[in-house]
Formats: C-alpha cells, structure tokens, sequence
C-alpha cells in the first residue's frame, strides 16, 4: 500500500497491498514480508466472520436503545448509558475496518458502511477522521505529521512541553494523573471536530454526512429527552458520552503512546517506522474483542487491510520476521502498556515541572 494520507479521496482509508510477489531474497524487507502475509492467505476478506459481528454489533446496539424506552425515567438509566457507551465504541470499531476496507474491497461499500455506523450510528464524521487516521498511518509517532499527536491536550515530546503556554503548560506538567480523566472527554472533543469539519469542508458527499449527523444528533437527543426528565436526561449524556470517550480513548491509548517519537525528518523504511513505533497488547479472545483488534497494532499498521479475524493470524509469522532482522518487536500487557504510555507522559511532565516557567510570548 501506498502510505495513506496522500492527495485523493479522504473517504477511504489507504490498504497499502503486498508488493508484487518478490522473490524470496530480494526486495526491501516489506516487500518480502508482504510476499509472505500474501502466499499465507492473511489478506483474504472473510465476508462471513464481519456479517456476524455486524449483526452481534447491531443487536446490541437496538438492545440498549429498547432497555433505554422500557426503563423509563429511572436512575437505573446509568447503567444502561455504560452499555450503550460499549456499544457506541464497538460500532466505532466496525468503522474503522469499514475505513481500511477490511470489509468489503469496494470502495463505495466500505463508504456507506462507514458513514452509516459513524455518522448515523455514533454521530462521528467519518470523512473527517478517515482523512485524519491517513495521516496518522502514514506518519506514526512522527512530530509535525503525526495529528495524533498533535491533539493540544497532551505533550508527548519535550519539544510539545517546552513551547507550551498557560493552561496547557500546567496540564502537561501533570499529564499522567490527567490522562484518564481527559478522555471522559474524548467523545465531546470527536463530536466537535467533526461538526467543525462537516460546517468548514467542501465536497460532493459532505451534504449527506451533514444528513446523517444530524439525523443521529435528534434522535439521540430526542429520546433522552422524551423518556427522562430534564435532570436525568443530562446525567445520562454526561455518563454515556463520558464512557464512550473513555472506552475509546482507552482503546488506542496501548497502541504507540510511550513508543519512540521521530523527527519530522526521519527516513526510516516503512516497515521500520510502523514497527518501532507501535505496541501489541497480549491477551486472548476477550482483549480481541474489547479492544476491537487494536491489540494487534503491530500487524494492523504493516497492512491496515488485513481483516480484524486475521490479525492474530499473523502474528506469529510477523514476530519472527522482525526477528530475524534485528527489528525490535514490542508487546506488553494491558496493565503493562498503559504504565508504559503513562511514564512517558510523566516524563515529560516531569521535565516541565523541574523548568522555570516560560517567558509570555511578546
């Protein structure tokens, strides 16, 4: 695949394909592991495994919205915000494979999916943050290219730390006791960027993603408001949207954060620069489908079209091959790679606490 974030449509998130069938011996290291993956099998779509967990998705989805009207204006209403703040992560999950098209090779049919789970389905712009993810696949971890990285809230190198001001420069001095409590707002922030994106951009689809926003902003707000009162209406969104945000932020948060940052310079190969700047999560069944296949970051950042149920698949072969070439291969628990990612972010926050503080700029 090409690296995505390149000029073309932004609806598609880029599926960089293996390398034309090198020989054994030759070729960059991608191209030969892409050989590999390739004769394996592990690019093959399963259409079958993606149509049951779409209907699972779905179900729980319509499960959570009918317990919502059959409680009524109830307290009990929290409990069923946190599993909707499940299932509203979970169709963020579906729309990132839609995204890579590890769904359907069809273009058009991975945009509909994508714009019906994300725009419909969670109120999120999925034309603004498949443009977005490119970026950040093409450009892991790497300083002024990176957006992930470059979010405001959060400093992730000491250059980031050093040219902050105010409010931002008193929260990144103690980022690593913030970190969770910032991502109950995750979900606010995505709402945002993606009403800001959709009211600014200009394309031949935006009207229909505007539609389908819209449409999932009314009726969210419609039935809270229909079935609770004015006081347990705004609980409830507080909580569903806070867990949401929490859940999602939680989930991406293993993938690179502690990992190395490269200059904005860096001429690392590709495989490399995917590789060393991103962590496995072990674990079983349960991580797989609670972090939606992120856990495999390793494998998904090498070929973001790999199919989800592949992932674990490839794993062992990948593993191997970077060890045979001296590549770093990182993999840690759950527990283990939020404690990595926050002493990172401590780090940091450290340095910046032991400075003076910054002049006010002129």
């Amino acid at each position: 695949m090409r690296p995505p974030g390149t000029a073309g449509d932004v609806t598609q998130l880029s599926a960089r394909p293996a390398a034309a069938e090198p020989a054994p011996v030759r070729g960059s290291d991608y191209a030969q592991l892409s050989h590999q993956v390739k004769q394996a099998g592990l690019l093959e779509r399963r259409p079958g495994r993606y149509v049951l967990r779409t209907t699972v998705t779905v179900a729980l989805m319509a499960a959570g919205w009918t317990a919502f009207v059959l409680v009524g204006n109830s307290w009990w209403q929290l409990a069923v915000a946190a599993f909707l703040a499940v299932a509203f992560t979970q169709f963020g999950f579906l729309g990132h494979d839609a995204g890579h098209r590890q769904i359907s090779g069809s273009r058009r049919t991975s945009y509909i999916l994508g714009i019906l789970l994300g725009n419909l389905g969670i109120g999120l712009s999925y034309g603004w943050w498949v443009s977005k993810h490119n970026r950040h696949h093409a450009h892991p971890n790497t300083e002024g290219a990176d957006p992930d990285i470059a979010i405001g809230a959060l400093a992730f190198s000491a250059s980031q730390a050093r040219t902050s001001r105010g409010l931002s420069r008193f929260v990144f001095r103690y980022q690593a006791y913030l970190f969770f409590p910032l991502l109950l707002g995750e979900a606010i922030s995505l709402h945002t960027a993606s009403i800001n994106a959709l009211a600014s951009r200009t394309s031949r689809r935006q009207p229909a993603e505007a539609a389908l926003l819209a449409a999932h902003v009314a009726g969210y707000l419609t039935i809270v408001f229909l079935v609770l009162s004015p006081v347990k209406a705004v609980v409830f969104i507080l909580v569903q949207q806070g867990l949401f945000g929490l859940y999602l932020g939680a989930s991406f948060a293993p993938n690179h954060k502690g990992m190395p940052i490269l200059d904005a310079d860096d001429q690392t190969d590709f495989l490399r620069r995917q590789v060393l700047t991103s962590r496995n999560v072990r674990g079983g069944w349960l991580t797989d489908n609670a972090l939606g296949g992120l856990n495999y970051q390793i494998e998904h950042h090498l070929f973001p079209s790999m199919p989800r149920a592949n992932l674990r698949h490839s794993q062992a072969l990948i593993r191997e091959f970077c060890q045979q070439r001296g590549v770093p291969y990182c993999q840690a628990s759950l527990v283990g790679s939020y404690a990595q990612a926050l002493r990172h972010l401590n780090s940091v926050g450290r340095a910046l606490r032991s400075a003076p503080d910054a002049p006010p700029a002129a």
